[in-house]
């Protein structure tokens, strides 16, 4: 039986962006499979039953065109049913894509993922799992940082970075800090702290490099704790975020680990690929070679 695909989008992802180059993407993708069912929703719901559907009448590859959190729900998916995951960037943050190479034009990556599957290219991943819940390819995060991410959620201008940017300040003049314990299989840090995140890839936040040695094959999630850094400090390691040498700050520990537990429930919320999940604690498991990736 030949290769059979689907493409799935969220037209809204990029504030529209995904439908205006879905077209462009189906038309590469079309001439290198046998099958290829169009899969186009609005909510996480109907995606998903649209996307069993697919799976229910064969299916070898998902390629998903959009941002992290249409990314995100294509995780869950290929995992769970052992489906090859292709990504074509057309979201805000795009940061999956970005650690795994893809090439930021969503033509460009579309040309990219029909070479890989006319080739057979495949590679496998790790992913993190929450306990009892959902995968993430990216980072997940809690505190200031996921406190941006709800800032960011509620905001609708100005787009890409700027977005980021004005919810770091806007959250700085509320800055609080919370009592945090961080175990590992080999360490326990407890401190009094401003955020954590947890590491598959290294980026989130639309290119930061929270966790700049972050590799998806290795085994092992990456973890950046910032301590009580107040809002001076702050401003001093922000412009180092964007290249990754916040990781030398005072106020920084990083860990590497293949379970990571976050403690006790402070009334911080979790975020992973920029999605809501809950508030701590959660465990979280680095699962090696969970994601077969296309390219």
């Amino acid at each position: 039986m030949g290769l059979r695909a689907a493409v799935a989008v969220h037209p809204s992802s990029g504030h529209g962006a995904a439908a205006r180059v879905l077209d462009d993407v189906v038309a590469r993708i079309r001439p290198v499979v046998d099958t290829l069912t169009v899969v186009s929703a609005e909510t996480v719901a109907e995606s998903r039953a649209l996307m069993l559907r697919a799976k229910d009448a064969g299916l070898d590859a998902l390629v998903v065109v959009g941002g992290d959190g249409s990314v995100h729900q294509g995780i869950q998916f290929c995992a769970d049913h052992d489906v090859a995951l292709g990504i074509v960037p057309a979201g805000t943050g795009n940061d999956l894509a970005r650690a795994l190479g893809v090439p930021t034009r969503p033509v460009a990556a579309a040309d990219a993922l029909a070479a890989a599957l006319a080739s057979g290219a495949r590679r496998r991943i790790d992913l993190g799992r929450l306990d009892g819940g959902p995968w993430f390819g990216s980072v997940l995060c809690a505190g200031f940082d996921s406190a941006v991410n709800e800032r960011v959620n509620r905001m609708r201008w100005p787009h890409g970075r700027r977005r980021y940017d004005l919810a770091i300040v806007a959250e700085l003049a509320t800055l609080k800090h919370r009592r945090l314990v961080v175990e590992t299989e080999g360490d326990r840090v407890e401190l009094t702290a401003t955020m954590v995140a947890v590491g598959n890839t290294g980026y989130y936040g639309g290119g930061i490099p929270v966790c700049p040695a972050a590799d998806p094959a290795d085994g092992l999630l990456d973890v950046t704790v910032v301590g009580a850094a107040g809002r001076l400090d702050l401003l001093r390691i922000l412009p180092t975020l964007r290249t990754g040498d916040h990781v030398r700050h005072r106020f920084v520990q990083t860990l590497r680990a293949r379970r990571v537990a976050l403690e006790p429930g402070n009334g911080w919320t979790a975020y992973a690929d920029g999605e809501r999940l809950g508030p701590l604690p959660v465990v979280v498991d680095c699962v090696p070679g969970a994601l077969t990736v296309i390219g």
